[in-house]
């Protein structure tokens, strides 16, 4: 009777290890996952938050007035502007346009800017130059088109729904995981095979044998693999949110380690696309502008009859403006509809010599040629002068051979 007692003892003493283990295994697994959902959960909420922060927005013209709105906002018939630098928020039917060339790139692989223009030129939607599609971009010109198609009904939209579709690939550290989980299952089974075999040679039962065999494969089971690659990707993913880099997935962590070439567009994805004239040339010197945003800093004297010459070409050879609604608001804090060199160029005319749209009211605009990559020059003409602005430096040094000095 005490050798049975001994034996139930034993047995309880088992049972209760293995269900200790059980249970410890069962929280790692548990915390574990908790701990990776509120990682992604937590970027994927700063990634949202993101995009209301900075959504794409569309010069539209409604009720007669022009009005920035989001592009999800836009609707079928809407009249939308675009220039050189913006993306195309809808499929558009173009009715007027000024040197308009796109970047059909990302949608039909051409590497050259396509010309749009009012004309219809072919059957195809996909190849009349009077149609200017969703996401592609405006990379010369600019142009005025009516809204056809929104969102899934797009050609990109409905490209998106079929892309949609398609398996996404294994990151990395997925597939390295799962080698080695196949290797070590391999081993496992060997193991526990080799074992259960020799086990029965040697006189055990087939009962002791199998449990051999369960213990050698179980025993060979990485438990913490979970835990530890989880916890790891985690602190990475910690110390690149100290450097302001956002980690989305954590699996993206280890992607980005076995990457070595980023290729990445640098206006409004590194920087801000916000630009502010710091000097001046005039007069055969260069002059500081004040840049700060209560205007305390010290500036240039703003007599000089060159300074006024040089302000009135940067101001009436300009195709940015300010919005709306925004007479009281700090000049250097406004928003503008336009490029972002010509906006801080309108920002700092506006600043040293006052009211632009005063000045184009006086100066009407006749014609123009728009500023584009191949000429590097903008030439518009208005009332009594004709206003010529080159925005590329070694564009300007090789062409004027004449300035004004000390202008009266």
């Amino acid at each position: 009777m005490q050798d049975d007692h001994k034996l139930t003892v034993e047995e309880c003493i088992c049972f209760f290890l293995q269900l200790y283990l059980g249970i410890v295994l069962a929280a790692v697994v548990l915390i574990t996952g908790c701990f990776s959902y509120y990682q992604e959960a937590k970027s994927s909420k700063i990634m949202e938050s993101f995009k209301k922060l900075v959504p794409q927005q569309a010069l539209v013209i409604r009720d007669g007035e022009k009005k920035s709105i989001n592009a999800v906002d836009v609707v079928v018939g809407d009249l939308v502007e675009v220039k050189g630098g913006d993306r195309i928020p809808a499929d558009l039917r173009i009715i007027s346009a000024q040197g308009c060339k796109v970047d059909n790139s990302s949608l039909t692989g051409e590497s050259e800017p396509q010309t749009r223009s009012p004309q219809f030129s072919n059957e195809n939607p996909l190849e009349t130059k009077n149609i200017a599609f969703l996401s592609t971009n405006c990379v010369e010109g600019s142009a005025t088109g009516i809204v056809i198609n929104t969102g899934d009904r797009t050609v990109m939209g409905r490209i998106a729904i079929l892309a949609s579709s398609l398996e996404v690939g294994q990151t990395p550290i997925n597939i390295e995981i799962e080698h080695f989980i196949h290797i070590i299952t391999g081993v496992a089974f060997f193991l526990g095979g080799t074992f259960c075999i020799l086990s029965m040679i040697l006189g055990y039962t087939w009962l002791e044998a199998v449990i051999f065999l369960i213990g050698l494969i179980v025993a060979n089971v990485p438990e913490g693999l979970l835990a530890t690659v989880t916890v790891c990707l985690t602190l990475t993913a910690k110390r690149m949110a100290k450097k302001n880099c956002l980690v989305k997935n954590l699996e993206a962590v280890e992607t980005l380690g076995s990457t070595s070439t980023i290729c990445s567009d640098k206006t409004g994805t590194l920087t801000q696309n916000r630009m502010t004239v710091a000097h001046m040339w005039f007069d055969n010197q260069i002059h500081e502008a004040d840049t700060t945003e209560n205007q305390s800093g010290t500036s240039f004297d703003r007599s000089s009859a060159t300074c006024a010459g040089l302000a009135r070409i940067a101001g009436l050879c300009n195709r940015a403006a300010f919005l709306a609604d925004q007479e009281n608001g700090a000049i250097l804090k406004r928003d503008t509809a336009g490029d972002a060199s010509e906006s801080a160029l309108l920002k700092c005319i506006e600043l040293c010599c006052g009211s632009v749209k005063a000045m184009r009211d006086k100066y009407t605009k006749i014609a123009e040629i728009p500023f584009n990559s191949t000429n590097k020059y903008q030439v518009k003409l208005n009332t009594c002068f004709i206003h010529v602005c080159s925005l590329i430096k070694p564009k300007m040094i090789t062409t004027c051979y004449l300035y004004f000095l000390q202008l009266h």
